[in-house]
């Protein structure tokens, strides 16, 4: 079945609105789910998932931080962090300890051996560039495109601080 919808000439058209192919959601889930296959090979080496690697990220940049900040800046719940952080200190790549600021909270610490795996992890970004074979602008517009995405999607969810309720 179609649906008649104005095109932008005015004319009526009869594109299916309920289409898969032109569903925002369909592409946005198929991209993220192929972008993550692409990553497992280069990430293979270094031992770490796709999620362990986000994790890795975010402390390599900023430092030491509390479980809810690492939620925050994620975008995941706590509860999801959880064996993520179990399976990388069991690694020995980050130690969970008190908060000496606050012993309610957990601090998440780099290890050395995680802070040297930064150097090998360099080399990841443009690897994967080369792998999509697709232009540095062309991925940037789409970096922030999604970024456009994000922000107004956490709009209308009211979640303006970020974290997965």
């Amino acid at each position: 079945m179609t649906t008649r919808q104005t095109t932008p000439d005015g004319g009526l058209g009869t594109e299916d609105v309920l289409a898969l192919e032109r569903q925002v959601c369909f592409a946005l889930s198929v991209a993220a789910r192929n972008v993550v296959a692409v990553y497992r090979p280069v990430l293979e080496p270094l031992g770490l998932t796709h999620p362990q690697y986000l994790v890795m990220l975010a402390l390599w940049q900023h430092g030491t931080l509390s479980v809810k900040e690492l939620s925050g800046l994620l975008h995941l719940d706590p509860g999801t962090l959880s064996p993520l952080l179990k399976r990388l200190e069991a690694g020995g790549l980050l130690r969970r300890e008190r908060d000496p600021a606050d012993q309610r909270n957990l601090a998440l610490a780099l290890t050395d051996r995680g802070r040297s795996l930064r150097e090998e992890a360099e080399r990841i970004p443009a690897g994967i560039v080369e792998r999509l074979d697709m232009p540095l602008e062309e991925l940037t517009g789409l970096h922030e495109a999604l970024t456009r995405v994000i922000d107004a999607s956490r709009r209308v969810l009211g979640d303006a601080d970020g974290a997965a309720r």
